[in-house]
């Protein structure tokens, strides 16, 4: 006996990269986490934290933060509403907008959590594959015509920023709602975030988790029309953004400073790592992000991934289908880098 929806029985949970115990010695490069410390302001804030504000309830809608964001992206505070990373905003999505006849779609392969969480809510979801350079299918996902249709730009785990003319043709041809999810776009050429202003329906995601190296404090945003904020707003958990996350992220999201310099040499770390795998003949697809996707030459990806573990460093192996002979590497520090290619050269041998 089940005391479980069916659907939550026969759900896949989400499989997160693998964690190693902090006083590991392992080299990470499969959670696309940043090597670098957060700003050193954001540091200093945490350390004098009142301890008041750990006694009371936070602000429902973690307002230092929205004003902190809005003022760095130039927009109004209305446009914007904060969760407990990214993830969060998500989860509101699909609550808000999705249902029994009310699917999702998105293109494959992607980030594999809007699989779960349409499995999660009974949602009926539509999958269309990329093709092998990753242009977007505008077609097939404006053909679904679904309540709620999810981008990801740049796209994890291929790397590639989607075009603005591509998504603003897709917002104008769906019925739905677009959410543009811009997790790495802090490592991008570009954003969509002006497409928020020109069409009705799309919604845009960003996080501090990547750029702002603050992937263990939790927090995102989503920017929007005031109308889809409000929607979102019903659903929200209570006080769903903690007192700390919200003011050590004020902070962090004002020091562009920081976040420049840091996003600037992880961009520059990840062309040399491209230059060098793609000399010992590794295919490596075009990245915006903070990770490469990658081919190695005997196309046997399961063995390097398990060849590179037992070498102390961990990349990402995604046992899927279409993903079979690719590697995602997380862009880890220089060190960390000669480190991987010199444990590749180990693998040759």
């Amino acid at each position: 006996m089940s005391y479980f929806r069916p659907s939550i029985d026969t759900l896949r949970a989400y499989e997160p990269g693998e964690q190693p115990s902090p006083d590991s010695s392992i080299i990470k490069l499969n959670t696309n986490e940043n090597p670098y410390p957060p700003s050193a302001k954001a540091l200093a804030t945490l350390r004098d934290i009142e301890p008041d504000s750990l006694r009371r309830y936070p602000h429902p809608f973690a307002e230092e933060f929205r004003q902190s964001a809005a003022k760095v992206l130039g927009i109004n505070p209305d446009w914007i509403v904060v969760g407990n990373g990214s993830d969060d905003l998500l989860a509101m999505l699909f609550r808000s907008i999705c249902g029994a006849k009310r699917p999702v779609t998105f293109p494959v392969p992607t980030y594999s959590l809007y699989r779960t969480l349409a499995q999660m809510q009974d949602v009926p979801t539509v999958e269309v594959p990329f093709d092998d350079t990753f242009t977007l299918p505008v077609n097939g996902l404006a053909t679904a015509a679904a309540a709620l249709t999810i981008v990801a730009s740049p796209n994890s785990p291929s790397g590639n920023r989607i075009s603005t003319t591509d998504l603003y043709n897709l917002a104008t041809r769906t019925p739905g709602v677009l959410v543009i999810d811009e997790a790495y776009v802090e490592f991008a050429s570009g954003d969509a975030l002006d497409l928020t202003s020109r069409c009705k329906n799309i919604i845009v995601l960003r996080t501090l988790s990547k750029s702002h190296s603050l992937a263990g404090l939790r927090l995102g945003f989503a920017v929007a029309p005031p109308s889809l904020v409000r929607g979102l707003v019903k659903v929200k958990d209570s006080y769903n953004v903690d007192a700390i996350s919200a003011r050590v992220g004020a902070v962090a999201i004002r020091d562009q400073n920081h976040t420049r310099e840091t996003t600037k040499r992880i961009c520059s770390s990840r062309e040399r790592l491209a230059k060098a795998l793609e000399a010992i003949r590794w295919r490596v697809w075009p990245s915006e992000a903070n990770f490469l996707l990658v081919q190695p030459p005997s196309g046997n990806a399961r063995a390097v991934y398990e060849g590179l573990k037992a070498h102390g460093i961990l990349v990402r192996y995604f046992n899927e289908p279409t993903l079979t002979h690719q590697l995602r590497i997380t862009i880890g520090t220089d060190e960390q880098n000669e480190k991987l290619l010199k444990a590749l050269e180990h693998l040759n041998r």
